[in-house]
C-alpha cells in the first residue's frame, strides 16, 4: 500500500465514517492519518475507534498515524429567554456574571477570566464572527459593548476574542482527561487547540511524556506573536484556518498560511493545512475549482499534510473526498513546476552532524537520480531531518520502534516500515535494498542511499551515509 505521492492526507472520522468498512475504504482511497475529534467523540468510544485502525494496520501491513485532537477552551455565551435575540447595530449589549437568562440587552458569560482580561476597545466576535461587538467599558463581572455588526444571537453561541490574551491554559479539565485517555489508547499525535503561547504546549508535552508527539493548532492571532517559540517547542504545526479566519481579517489568512508553513519547514517541523479544503464535498460528489486550487496551493507549498474535516467526518461523500485530495496531490507533484518551487524554498542545514548527513544524502540522491533513500531510525529524528530537505526520492524509514513508524506516517515523503534493527553495516545495506525492491522503489542494478547512526540503536546518532547497489539477492528475498 505504498503511495505515489509525498504529501500526506489526514481524514477526520465521524458519523459518516465510523464503521470499520468505511475507515478501511478511506485508507484505501488515500488516507495516511486518521483524526479523532475529541470535541465530538465520547471518551468511552476512543479505544474502540483506535482498535479498528490498528486492525487495518495488520491487514494492510502499513503503519497508520492517529491524531487525537483536543477540544481546547470553548468560550460560549449563556442562554436567552425565548432562546434567541436580535442585536441591532449601534445598540449597547452587556455581558455579565449573572446566571439569569439573557435578553436583548444582556447575557450571561460563564467565563469569569474574560472580565479580568478585556479592555476598552477590544473586539468581541459571536457565532463564528457573524456578529461583531466592541468593548466600551469593563467593570467587575461586567463588560459593556457596542454592536458594530448585528444579527441573531441564540443560546450557547461561541465567543471569540481576537484582541485579548486570556489567562487560561489551552488544556481544560476535559482536555486533560481526553489526553490521558488518548495516551492510554495509544494515539500517536495530540492536537492542541487554541494555542496562544509556548507554555500551552509545554503543559501538554509534560503530560504526554513522549508517549505521543504534540501538534500545535494555530488559530489565534496571539500565537502569531510568538510563532518561532511555539514552532520550536512543538513537534508539528497545524494551520487551522477556520477559527483563524474568524479572529483575523479573512483576507490575511492566505499570507499567514504561507508564513507559518515556511517557518515550520525551515525548522524541520511537519506542517498541516486544514479546514474547508474541499468544503463543498460535504454535500457534492465534486469540489469547486477554487477548492481544488486551494489544496493544490498547499501541496505546491510543500506542506507535510492536508486535512479533511467535515468532508470525511459527516459529509455525504467521504471516500470521494479523500480520493479527490489524493488525485490533486498526485497531479501537483508530477507538475514540472512543483520541484522548482520546492527547491526554491530550500534552507541551509543546521550546524549539526545529523543535519549535515541529511543534506549530504539529499545531494547524493539528487546527483545520482536515486529513487529511494533508506533511513535507519529509532526515534524518527533521522527521517524528520531528511524530510526537511525535501529530496526527490522516497524516504524509506526503517525502524524497530512501532510508535516511531506510526508517527512518521504524517511526514512528507516518508514511507515508514517497522523491522528489527540492523546487526551490522552489511545487514543495514542489504535490508535497505531488499525493502526498496519490495516496495517497488528500486530495481536490480539501481542504487539506494542508506543513512544510519553508529552504533546501531542509539537515538539521534545519525553519522553515516552509504551508496548501496541492488542485486539479484535483494530481489530474491524481497
Amino acid at each position: 500500500m505504498s503511495r505515489s505521492r509525498r504529501t500526506k492526507i489526514i481524514a477526520t472520522l465521524g458519523p459518516a465514517s465510523e464503521s470499520p468498512e468505511m475507515i478501511g475504504n478511506l485508507f484505501k482511497a488515500g488516507a495516511d492519518v486518521f483524526r479523532l475529534n475529541m470535541s465530538h467523540l465520547p471518551r468511552e468510544r476512543l479505544r474502540e475507534r483506535v482498535a479498528v485502525i490498528r486492525e487495518l494496520e495488520t491487514k494492510f501491513k502499513r503503519p497508520i498515524a492517529i491524531l487525537a485532537d483536543l477540544q481546547g477552551p470553548k468560550l460560549r455565551v449563556g442562554s436567552f429567554t425565548g432562546d434567541s435575540v436580535a442585536l441591532e447595530r449601534g445598540q449597547k449589549f452587556t455581558f455579565d456574571d449573572s446566571t439569569t437568562p439573557g435578553d436583548v440587552k444582556r447575557v450571561h458569560l460563564p467565563h469569569p477570566e474574560i472580565f479580568s482580561s478585556l479592555e476598552s476597545g477590544d473586539a468581541v466576535l459571536l457565532d463564528d464572527g457573524k456578529l461583531r461587538l466592541r468593548v466600551t467599558d469593563v467593570k467587575s463581572g461586567k463588560a459593556v459593548t457596542k454592536v458594530e455588526v448585528g444579527g441573531k444571537l441564540s443560546n450557547r453561541k461561541g465567543v471569540s476574542l481576537p484582541d485579548t490574551i486570556l489567562p487560561v491554559t489551552a488544556m481544560t479539565d476535559k482536555d486533560r482527561s481526553d489526553l490521558e485517555a488518548a495516551l492510554d489508547a495509544g494515539c500517536d499525535w495530540i492536537g492542541v487547540s487554541f494555542v496562544q503561547r509556548p507554555e500551552d504546549i509545554a503543559e501538554v508535552k509534560k503530560v504526554a511524556s513522549g508517549k505521543a508527539l504534540v501538534m500545535s493548532k494555530l488559530e489565534k492571532p496571539q500565537a502569531l506573536q510568538r510563532l518561532d517559540e511555539i514552532i520550536e517547542i512543538s513537534d508539528s504545526i497545524m494551520v487551522a484556518r477556520g477559527d483563524l479566519g474568524v479572529e483575523m481579517p479573512i483576507e490575511k489568512v492566505p499570507g499567514i498560511q504561507k508564513r507559518i508553513t515556511r517557518a515550520a519547514r525551515r525548522a524541520g517541523k511537519p506542517v498541516v493545512v486544514a479546514t474547508q479544503m474541499l468544503e463543498s464535498m460535504i454535500s457534492s460528489p465534486v469540489p469547486t475549482r477554487a477548492e481544488v486550487s486551494d489544496v493544490a496551493t498547499a501541496v505546491y507549498e510543500g506542506v507535510d499534510a492536508v486535512m479533511l474535516s467535515a468532508e470525511s467526518a459527516s459529509g455525504q461523500f467521504p471516500v470521494e473526498a479523500v480520493s479527490m485530495m489524493n488525485r490533486i496531490a498526485e497531479e501537483v507533484e508530477q507538475d514540472q513546476n512543483y520541484w522548482s518551487i520546492i527547491m526554491a524554498q530550500q534552507t541551509e542545514p543546521e550546524a549539526t552532524g545529523s543535519d549535515a548527513i541529511a543534506a549530504a544524502a539529499h545531494q547524493i540522491a539528487s546527483t545520482l537520480n536515486v529513487k529511494a533513500l533508506a533511513a535507519w531510525t529509532f526515534s524518527g529524528s533521522t527521517a524528520f531531518r531528511i524530510a526537511r530537505e525535501r529530496p526527490n526520492a522516497t524516504v524509506i524509514a526503517l525502524t524497530p520502534n512501532r510508535a516511531t513508524a506510526r508517527r512518521l506516517a504524517l511526514v512528507w515523503g516518508v514511507h515508514p516500515i517497522q523491522t528489527k534493527d540492523a546487526n551490522d553495516i552489511d545487514d543495514m545495506a542489504f535490508r535497505a535494498c531488499k525493502f526498496a525492491v519490495r516496495e517497488g522503489l528500486a530495481d536490480v542494478g539501481e542504487r539506494v542511499i542508506v543513512v544510519a547512526g553508529m552504533p546501531f540503536g542509539t537515538p539521534g546518532a545519525t553519522n553515516m551515509v552509504r551508496i548501496a547497489f541492488v542485486n539479484q539477492d535483494h530481489a530474491a528475498q524481497a
